[in-house]
């Protein structure tokens, strides 16, 4: 994954999440043993994007991006459980081509961001080849083009917890929205605020008193 250092001459990231069926992508050796013309099964029901753009008092929030996808595919109810997007609202939604060149046009060569990553990676990756714009042996997205906020937090909170909610406590940052159901355009910005936290320095681990 890229470090801090890796991205000192960028002045443009775009944070990124994604909400998925809670099914697993199909390797490439999988895929190579599937029938000819088999049907593989869309795995990305929702992307959330938030622009982060660096100016003269450090990085700050840009332009959003949400999308909801029909995977054609069934949802895992353990996953409906955790971001509540039910099978019924992504009938009407557009397939994952019809939304990619969009998603392309946002990130350009920019750096991308997400909480644990390689789940982002994995699930692009997949996507990017079930639509046909890289072969299963093609890797468009890997861990040159990341920075992780997860990996970020273990640098800077040992042994702390690793969640994106543990982080946002530590960080002072509102994650109240989260309680009921993630999305992937909150869970986007919030790792966007984490980032801009840490990279501006503001990462003590102290206790916290408030007078009520």
């Amino acid at each position: 994954m890229l470090a801090l250092e890796d991205i000192a001459d960028a002045a443009r990231m775009v944070a990124i999440d994604i909400e998925t069926t809670g099914y697993p992508p199909v390797s490439a050796a999988e895929a190579a043993r599937m029938p000819k013309g088999a049907r593989l099964p869309g795995l990305v029901i929702e992307i959330g994007c938030v622009e982060l753009l660096r100016g003269p008092e450090g990085w700050a929030k840009g332009v959003t991006w949400e999308r909801r996808i029909n995977p054609d595919a069934p949802v895992n109810r353990a996953s409906i459980a955790i971001h509540g997007i039910h099978p019924n609202t992504l009938r009407q939604a557009p397939r994952f081509n019809q939304v990619v060149d969009e998603l392309k046009a946002l990130f350009g060569d920019a750096p991308l961001l997400a909480h644990g990553a390689s789940n982002e990676i994995s699930f692009l990756n997949y996507e990017f080849r079930r639509a046909k714009l890289a072969t299963w042996d093609d890797w468009p997205f890997g861990d040159d083009r990341f920075v992780c906020t997860q990996a970020l937090s273990h640098t800077y909170f040992p042994g702390a917890s690793g969640s994106l909610d543990a982080l946002c406590d530590r960080l002072w940052i509102d994650r109240s929205d989260r309680f009921e159901h993630h999305g992937a355009l909150l869970d986007a910005d919030l790792t966007a605020d984490a980032f801009i936290k840490m990279a501006g320095g503001f990462v003590q681990d102290e206790t916290r008193q408030v007078t009520i």
